[in-house]
């Protein structure tokens, strides 16, 4: 008997090897979401991974070999480690397509039921487990523990369960070694290996998001004077020097603006653009990954790139130029350099975006706006990006939505240089402010909103109620360890408009109240340089009667409060 138990033994072991390779071929090719360490499969692919675990676990039922009139098998790895990586949804399903299946094929059998009741329940029980591995659902200890205590609750189920128990008994004595060591050393195994994976998947995008932010910060002080020859050419040799391709090119509208690699003796700078696809780009603003040098259509006919990523350059609502990574024979262009071009883009198209911040401040040297526009903290700026940064490798829809956040503030102090905007234009901008804010802080950055019906439409002041929030969250929550709640509140009361920001912060005295408000002095480094301006503004437009109003308790809070008369709105 103990050679044929260690024959069976070795038969799973050698049957288990390949079907490891197929479950994790067929696991790297489905398109089941950014699965990943610690994270599960998103709700629409989590059919899907059942499905997949299920068929796989049917394939375990003949991983052995019939023993006794019933299967030694390897259904135990499949529908652990399924239950183990996507929850309860997919331990439930691979459980009852695997145990059904099991079912099935044998009714009648006697240990039909126990066996197929035994793979119901791994993999449903495995997915509960799952449920609370902080940190880390793909555990190998976890694996293990439960293999052990699952497998050997399998065997004692055909003891109790299949009739009769003589026979019971002999099959249990042949399989329950073979069973219980293969399908939790098996269950280790692919856990682990899937732990691997996807551990290597998230440090090559977190090596990338490095590449791509270490990029940023060196052309930002290029970009910032605009899209020019000189300007694109330092930025073209940044992404030579950091990223291996054939050749890095930048282009305006209309020309040539910067060309390093294969290809420069016709791709010359200064000369109008040559291919048919940069145009196209330019046209319809649509990145593109081109495989072939008919699909590029340089009019070179000597022309060695035959692959291109060309994404395009915006600025504003403008598409302004393209930059375009080429490929060659021997320098092969990947998915992975259309995902960092299309990185680089972005974050080109907002660096672009921010030189406007300096042409308008030239265009409004002797106007108030251009104290507030000034307030764009570079801190702050970098802070959200690292912020989005640290988010791509754990959460990367949320790297995403922040990203997007933050573009859309920048925009909109972009857009703030003709003296007024809708005031649901300056609250959507706020909630950007926010919304990175509250991803750097957590719970210690809290809001509340009230707004009354109608109020977004009516025209203020550019850049007056984001100021005094954005002093109420860094002097206000902040000074506190537990943080604060910022409440902004918009009524309509009596012809006019009342706006009030209110913290739970540490508050002010009176002293610290008079300097915020102070008037003289240097306003540059002037942490308050937004609320005194604000302050100005509002007596300018409306008069004194409008200005800010302070009601401050030091270790309570501050509320602020201005009204904007809806005539004077209307003149606007």
């Amino acid at each position: 008997m103990f050679e044929y138990i260690l024959t069976l033994l070795m038969t799973l072991v050698g049957r288990f090897g390949a079907m490891l390779a197929i479950g994790l071929f067929v696991l790297t090719l489905a398109p089941i979401g950014k699965l990943g360490v610690g994270r599960r499969p998103e709700r629409q692919y989590r059919w899907m991974l059942g499905l997949i675990f299920g068929l796989l676990g049917i394939m375990g039922t003949y991983g052995g070999d019939i023993v006794l009139g019933s299967y030694a098998n390897l259904r135990g790895v499949y529908v652990i480690t399924g239950g183990l990586l996507g929850g309860p949804l997919v331990g439930f399903l691979a459980g009852l397509i695997a145990g059904g299946h099991r079912f099935l094929i044998d009714i009648g059998g006697f240990s039909t039921i126990p066996c197929a009741l035994a793979t119901f329940l791994e993999g449903t029980a495995a997915g509960y487990v799952s449920m609370h591995l902080k940190g880390n659902n793909l555990s190998w200890r976890a694996a293990l523990i439960f293999g052990l205590v699952s497998e050997s609750i399998h065997q004692l189920m055909v003891l109790v369960m299949a009739k009769p128990f003589d026979q019971a008994l002999e099959l249990v004595k042949v399989i329950a070694l073979p069973m219980i060591a293969v399908n939790t050393f098996g269950a280790v195994l692919f856990v682990q290996t899937l732990h691997l994976l996807f551990e290597y998947r998230s440090n090559r995008d977190s090596s990338r998001i490095s590449q791509v932010m270490e990029i940023a910060n060196k052309t930002v002080a290029h970009l910032r004077f605009g899209l020019n020859e000189e300007s694109a050419m330092n930025t073209a040799r940044i992404i030579w020097d950091h990223v291996p391709v054939a050749a890095v090119d930048l282009a305006g509208p209309e020309t040539v603006l910067a060309h390093l690699g294969v290809g420069d003796d016709h791709h010359e700078p200064g000369q109008p653009l040559r291919t048919k696809a940069t145009r196209k780009v330019l046209s319809t603003g649509e990145p593109v990954f081109l495989r072939s040098k008919a699909a590029i259509g340089c009019d070179n006919p000597d022309c060695p790139l035959d692959s291109a990523v060309i994404v395009p350059l915006r600025k504003g609502g403008l598409i302004v130029g393209c930059l375009k990574l080429y490929g060659t024979e021997d320098i092969q262009l990947h998915k992975v350099h259309f995902e960092l071009a299309k990185g680089l883009g972005d974050l080109f198209s907002t660096q672009l975006e921010l030189q406007d911040i300096q042409t308008q401040n030239q265009l409004l040297a002797k106007a108030e706006i251009r104290r507030l526009q000034t307030q764009i903290n570079p801190h702050f700026l970098f802070n959200a990006l690292n912020t989005i940064g640290a988010f791509t490798r754990t959460k990367p829809e949320r790297a995403r939505s922040l990203l997007a956040e933050l573009a859309m503030y920048m925009r909109r102090n972009l857009d703030a240089g003709d003296g007024f905007t809708r005031l649901g234009a300056e609250l959507d901008q706020i909630r950007s402010y926010l919304k990175i804010e509250q991803a750097r802080f957590g719970d210690r950055v809290r809001s509340q909103w009230e707004l009354d019906q109608g109020v977004e439409n009516i025209m203020i002041p550019s850049l007056i109620i984001q100021p005094l929030v954005e002093n109420g969250v860094k002097h206000g929550i902040l000074g506190k360890v537990e943080g604060g709640t910022i409440a902004i509140r918009i009524t309509l009361h009596e012809g006019t408009l009342r706006v009030e920001i209110e913290d739970d912060g540490v508050g002010m005295t009176r002293e610290t109240l008079n300097n915020v408000l102070a008037s003289t002095g240097e306003f540059d480094g002037d942490d308050h340089i937004g609320v005194r301006n604000c302050n100005q503004r509002l007596e300018q437009v409306y008069g004194p009667q409008h200005a800010l109003s302070f009601t401050s308790r030091p270790g309570r809070g501050t509320l602020v409060s201005f009204t904007v008369p809806l005539a004077a709105e209307a003149a606007a």
